[in-house]
């Protein structure tokens, strides 16, 4: 494990330094739609993690992760990569100071061939999603006009939401909008929930962390399409500060297959 910060990262901040890291800024109200108040600056952060069966016994693939930031823009890439051949790749633009406002970012999905099945680009600036899904007769391609705001997350920006939770809670809840592939491009609104207080073992250790539970907020008994794409996901977040994700439990991608990062 790595950091182009230059501070020495454990295994137990392992997707922790998937994310961020750093220092404290103010922080203020936040009203629903507008972007995140960052109490936590973003800095330069890589890392490399395993990705884990769901009960924790295996070893199934590997993420890469980089985040660079160059005056006050972040770029951030993360590459998952499967034993069977297929990879998740997310990358995200966003403009981090006061707020956290998301510019730009793509996904692309490959298939156990290597060949890409998803590949779409999202211009949160303009409230434009495109690009394609599906392979020789089954491609569809994709232009849409979307209503995108600053607060639009995805890929690697999730966490950051995540982490700002006690500086934009509303009704003990955060909000925000994202964009997923479900083969095709789908927006929807997502919120973060505080849960239960939970230990994260490691050998040696336990970590007492806060669970916090990412849903839609739709109701999913009624939306098919929702409930194939968004089973529970889970982010187990220890109490330091700043604080580092301890665990993640959900989706790999919204593709259905349940997977473990800590």
């Amino acid at each position: 494990m790595r950091t182009t910060a230059g501070s020495k990262l454990t295994r137990r901040s392992l997707t922790a330094a998937l994310f961020f890291l750093t220092t404290i800024t103010p922080a203020f109200a936040r009203e629903s739609g507008d972007p995140i108040a960052l109490h936590w600056t973003e800095g330069a952060v890589s890392g490399f993690s395993n990705i884990l069966s769901p009960d924790g016994k295996k070893v199934i693939g590997t993420i890469d992760f980089h985040q660079a930031r160059t005056g006050d823009v972040i770029d951030a890439v993360r590459v998952a990569r499967f034993a069977d051949g297929s990879s998740d790749e997310d990358h995200a633009t966003a403009r981090v100071g006061k707020t956290l406002v998301t510019l730009r970012g793509r996904s692309i999905i490959r298939d156990t061939k290597g060949r890409v099945t998803v590949d779409l680009t999202i211009d949160v600036e303009k409230g434009r999603i495109t690009g394609f899904s599906g392979l020789g007769k089954d491609r569809k391609e994709y232009d849409e006009k979307e209503a995108l705001p600053g607060a639009t997350y995805f890929g690697p920006l999730v966490f950051i939401a995540i982490k700002n939770f006690a500086a934009n809670a509303e009704d003990g809840r955060v909000v925000f909008r994202t964009v997923v592939p479900t083969p095709s491009p789908r927006v929807i609104d997502m919120e973060v929930v505080p849960m239960e207080a939970a230990t994260v073992s490691r050998p040696g250790i336990k970590i007492p962390t806060t669970r916090y539970a990412l849903r839609p907020t739709v109701n999913v008994l009624i939306d098919p399409i929702i409930r194939m794409i968004a089973p529970e996901t889970s982010f187990f977040v220890d109490k330091e500060e700043p604080p580092s994700l301890a665990r993640f439990a959900g989706p790999r991608n919204y593709a259905g297959q349940m997977i473990r990062i800590e």
